[in-house]
């Protein structure tokens, strides 16, 4: 079977100055469809039509053929029906006639076969590419504006509407004429919508760019009651931060894919490394990130090994793993002896939904006490908490005490629920609101104690573990009340009453302290470093 693929290009775009040979995503924009028609397993020829010397240069480099198009061929009233048929060698005797403009260069290989074996299973004169575009129109009739619909309903309810998108016309080569390309027999075939953009305008050519210079991304992330949750949430803070959808493993040995919540991102269970490794050799990452505590030399040799060309960044990691690591952020420690790695809190993700709110009030009096020890505490921090404010002497103070996902005996917390003074949460999506209405916290040293931070909220602070003593930001100088790992209640209600007398001069200077550090531009200057690796 003969199937030649004709590529129209010439040099008189006038939208777009020198449209056809814009660089875009490092190559000339006719490259895409010079490549992919090269490229294609059923596609036999190749010619460029064209009158530019440039795509003339650029297509005879890559193998195709040129077709010098005449002048007459050029004018802007002439049908790219013409262009075609000047371009088929009549002497051969062809099968079909493919069509492809330069002007669709996210069109994939694979989508182009996958058209033309279809026009040919389904014997079709013609078959052109489209997306399917429902969307809630109106037209004219009689001279009024009148809806394309009978119902009112939701895009993904609405009966389809194929648009073409200009990438591919597939024909018999028997249909191909001056005047038409369309034979009796035609259809449209549905092209994924990241593969459906045409350049007709700026606005067109800055989205191509960005979706061919797209970066394919995953993140490697665990969370459970004794590793603590921060990283499942920064994780998934990350990947919103991509105009992509990240695939997200995780071990289903050490995570429960509960923690993950509601998202809708790609969440890929794998049993163990070696089977991570498995996908990745199969996916071919341009950026891993690894969100798991501490990475071994080996785990680190193992996956630079399955992704030779991927750029790896890791979170929090300590191990001798930063050593094959590209880049390497650590918002919990306030220095770093490598070249790349960044520390400091100026590197920490603060959460969408703290952005927008503003700073807490000082008040003169303490009235309410915001309690949450994240996504685990596993030094049951909370128990001991909610131990001690049940007593009568602390029926004056409101205490908003949040459990979250990982933490265990949450049924018999959830009783204190019963004093009137006390509020006991479990898993909420508002913690920005209800910090926003305390006075003052008592918190561990990760995650959540940022957060405090960003609101100007002075507070107690413990470390859940040994770990956790190392981390810098959460500290005295920086306006929290450090009393260490494990302190003794005696400790704990000491602090929590020196808190709750405290004058509202003397909070204003912790406030003070706490929005003494710009945390808001962490997730700018982390994104700005992957982006540009």
């Amino acid at each position: 079977m003969r199937i030649l693929a004709v590529i129209p290009a010439r040099a008189g775009s006038k939208g777009i100055p020198n449209k056809n040979i814009r660089i875009i995503g490092g190559k000339p924009m006719i490259y895409y469809s010079i490549k992919n028609a090269l490229s294609s397993e059923l596609i036999t020829d190749v010619v460029v039509t064209t009158d530019s010397d440039a795509v003339r240069i650029i297509a005879t480099q890559m193998g195709a053929a040129v077709r010098w198009r005449d002048e007459r061929l050029c004018r802007d009233d002439v049908t790219l029906d013409a262009v075609i048929h000047d371009a088929v060698d009549r002497t051969v005797a062809w099968d079909y006639v493919v069509t492809m403009q330069p002007t669709s260069p996210t069109l994939s290989v694979g989508t182009l076969d996958r058209a033309i074996q279809y026009a040919i299973d389904e014997d079709l004169d013609t078959l052109i590419s489209a997306i399917n575009a429902p969307h809630l129109s109106w037209g004219v009739k009689d001279g009024k504006k009148v809806p394309n619909y009978t119902e009112r309903l939701n895009r993904q309810y609405l009966p389809p509407c194929y648009m073409e998108t200009g990438a591919f016309v597939v024909s018999k080569a028997s249909v191909v004429t001056e005047k038409s390309r369309i034979g009796e027999k035609v259809d449209v075939f549905e092209v994924p919508e990241n593969e459906s953009q045409d350049v007709d305008t700026f606005a067109d050519l800055q989205a191509v760019a960005a979706t061919l210079n797209e970066k394919k991304v995953a993140i490697y992330v665990n969370g459970n009651n004794k590793r603590g949750m921060g990283h499942i949430y920064r994780a998934l803070e990350l990947a919103d931060e991509f105009y992509s959808k990240p695939d997200i493993y995780y071990d289903r040995n050490q995570t429960d894919v509960k923690v993950f919540g509601t998202t809708t991102h790609n969440l890929i269970a794998v049993d163990g490394i070696p089977e991570l490794y498995e996908a990745c050799r199969k996916e071919q990452y341009d950026i891993f990130i690894n969100d798991i505590l501490t990475t071994s030399i080996d785990y680190m040799i193992g996956l630079k090994a399955v992704l030779p060309k991927a750029r790896i960044v890791n979170f929090e990691d300590d191990g001798e793993g930063i050593l094959k690591a590209d880049l390497v952020f650590n918002a919990l420690y306030s220095e770093a002896d490598l070249p790349h790695v960044r520390a400091g809190e100026k590197y920490y993700i603060a959460g969408k939904t703290f952005l927008l709110y503003n700073p807490i009030e000082i008040r003169e009096k303490t009235q309410n006490v915001f309690v949450a020890f994240g996504g685990a505490d596993p030094q049951n921090y909370s128990d001991r908490i909610l131990a001690i404010v049940s007593k009568e002497e602390y029926r004056d103070y409101h205490f908003t005490v949040v459990l979250g996902k990982a933490k265990e005996n949450v049924d018999r917390l959830m009783e204190y629920n019963s004093a009137p003074n006390i509020d006991v949460l479990y898993d909420v999506s508002n913690m920005p609101e209800l910090m926003s209405g305390c006075d003052v916290a008592i918190t561990s040293r990760g995650r959540t104690g940022y957060e405090l931070a960003i609101l100007g909220i002075p507070s107690i602070a413990m470390a859940q573990n040994k770990r956790e003593e190392l981390h810098s930001f959460v500290s005295n100088e920086n306006g929290f009340s450090y009393i260490g790992l494990n302190p003794d209640d005696e400790i704990i209600e000491g602090t929590l009453k020196m808190y709750l007398n405290m004058s509202g001069k003397a909070r204003q200077r912790f406030q003070n302290l706490l929005l003494s550090h710009n945390l808001s531009e962490g997730r700018n200057r982390v994104m700005r470093l992957i982006n540009s690796l």
